[in-house]
Parts: structure tokens; C-alpha cells; sequence
């Protein structure tokens, strides 16, 4: 059995200014329809632009761009991601993947719970539970079952990449609820990779990002 930590890729490179520039003049020439003034239009009026968007809450607007992030988290997080209904998903099917392969190294992986000191005898707790559903699992295949069988006793910690796709809109939504917690504290290892993705979008987008609060 493998033990990682959770993480996140970006698949747009918004180290780049050019994408990230062509991500705002993008906003600024379908915006700017609605008031019929693209004769404005000029060398760093976008970000001017999408800023006044945003305090306005003219947010539809945003909808016209899509970030596409890899989360490599555990299953339970997952479930909470696809709730978020305005967005499109990829996920590592636990139907088809068989852990016992040598692709997979013949062990699974498990997304380490930052909130258990290593050594702790709640994480021995938590690490035994995972080596014992590593050895059911593999049992279960030798005894000549399928992998969508066999996942019966996978463990909640099991990790997962799933990518997901939404717009600029969509994703302020999901970092309000997610990172900065309007509606209550995330889920820990929620924030554990959210609220660096809001840096993330922060530093590279701060036309969008900038107004939804990090938590310390």
C-alpha cells in the first residue's frame, strides 16, 4: 500500500501572461457587447474590464472562460466536487481499474489524512483499516471476482484523480464554498487543496479571484 498527499494541477499554464491576458480579452469583447462599446477596447483595458465585472456582479459574463483543474484526492472528497452540477468530470473508475495489476504497482494508493500524526495511534487505527481493505480487495480478485466487485471494500481514503472543468463563474462558487467557507468550514482535506488553488487563481487571475477571502 501506498501513501501520498493530496494535489492539484492546472492544465491551462496561467504562468503564462499571454493566457491569462487572452482569458480576460476574451471577457472584455463579449462584455463589452452588452453596452456596445468595443470601440474602448485597447492595450490594458481587459483587466480594467473583467475588475469592474466583478464588483458590479455582472458574473455571467465570466461564464465564457473555462479553467480545467486535476484534483488527485481521496474518494470522499471527490464525492463532494461533483456536486458542483455546473461543471464537466473525468474520474479514475475504481470499474475498471484494477489495483492487483502491475500498472498499478499490485497495491492501492491512499491519500494520507493530514489531521493524524503519523505514529499516533489514531493513524496506526486509520492505516491498519487501509491495509486491511488492500488485502480483502486482492483476496477478492483472486478468488476470480471483477473489479467493480471488488471495490465493495475499498476504503474512503482510496485516492482518486479526477479532473474538472467549469467556468470562471463556476469556479468563484466553488472556492467561496470550498477555500473561504461561506457557508461554514470546509471539509479539512477539501481545503487542503483548494485554498491553494485560490492562491493559485489569486496570483494568475486576481481580476476574478482577488475578492474572495484566504483563510489563514
Amino acid at each position: 500500500m501506498k501513501i501520498i498527499e493530496p494535489s492539484f494541477e492546472v492544465y491551462e499554464d496561467m504562468s503564462d501572461p499571454e493566457v491569462t491576458e487572452g482569458m480576460l480579452r476574451k471577457i472584455e469583447l463579449i462584455g463589452r457587447t452588452c453596452y456596445k462599446s468595443e470601440a474602448k477596447i485597447c492595450n490594458g483595458s481587459a483587466s480594467r474590464f473583467v475588475r469592474r465585472l466583478v464588483e458590479s456582479q455582472h458574473e455571467a459574463m465570466l461564464e465564457h472562460v473555462s479553467i480545467t483543474v486535476k484534483f488527485t484526492v481521496d474518494r470522499g472528497i471527490s464525492h463532494e466536487l461533483v456536486r458542483h452540477r455546473l461543471a464537466s468530470f473525468a474520474q479514475e473508475s475504481t470499474r475498471y481499474a484494477n489495483y492487483a495489476q502491475d500498472k498499478f504497482g499490485n497495491e492501492i494508493v491512499v491519500i494520507q489524512p493530514f489531521f493524524l500524526q503519523a505514529g499516533s495511534p489514531e493513524w496506526f487505527s486509520w492505516y491498519d483499516s487501509c491495509l486491511k481493505a488492500e488485502n480483502a480487495y486482492i483476496n477478492i480478485l483472486n478468488e476470480g471476482r471483477t473489479p467493480q466487485e471488488a471495490r465493495a471494500v475499498l476504503p474512503n481514503s482510496l485516492k482518486t484523480d479526477i479532473w474538472v472543468t467549469c467556468n470562471l463563474r463556476e469556479w468563484r462558487t466553488i472556492l467561496k464554498l470550498r477555500a473561504e467557507g461561506v457557508t461554514g468550514k470546509p471539509h479539512p482535506q477539501m481545503a487542503e487543496v483548494m485554498v491553494p488553488l485560490l492562491k493559485y487563481f489569486r496570483e494568475h487571475l486576481p481580476e476574478v479571484f482577488d475578492d474572495i477571502d484566504v483563510p489563514e
